[in-house]
């Protein structure tokens, strides 16, 4: 069993900054991928970002040169930062992992960009 916890959302105006947090529960090399996936009201949910277990990086053309994926190996967490936020960004983020055939979502934080 693995639990992922987001924190880190919250209201942002338009052009500002946000770092998500995703802690996982169990040693990240003892999992696959760690994503990031965000849903919109009336969207589906969509990728935003991953980092594989040796590190490599993956974004959605929604977040490249804007967003940045990162973990710090020691307490286990995974962030994504955000920056040059816009509106359209306004979601419920999500991270989620695999392990032993088994996916595991978190809870979601909430992200809102508005005036």
């Amino acid at each position: 069993q693995v639990q992922l916890v987001e924190s880190g959302g919250g209201l942002v105006q338009p052009g500002g900054s946000l770092r998500l947090s995703c802690a996982v529960s169990v040693s990240i090399f003892m999992v696959n991928d760690i994503e990031w996936h965000r849903q919109s009201p009336g969207k589906e949910r969509e990728f935003v970002a991953l980092i594989r277990r040796g590190g490599d990086t993956l974004y959605a053309d929604s977040g490249t040169g804007r967003f940045t994926i990162s973990r710090d190996n020691d307490k286990n967490t995974v962030y994504l930062q955000m920056n040059s936020l816009k509106p359209e960004d306004t979601a419920v983020y999500y991270c989620n992992t695999f392990r032993g055939g088994n996916i595991y979502w978190g809870q979601g934080t909430q992200v809102t960009v508005s005036s």
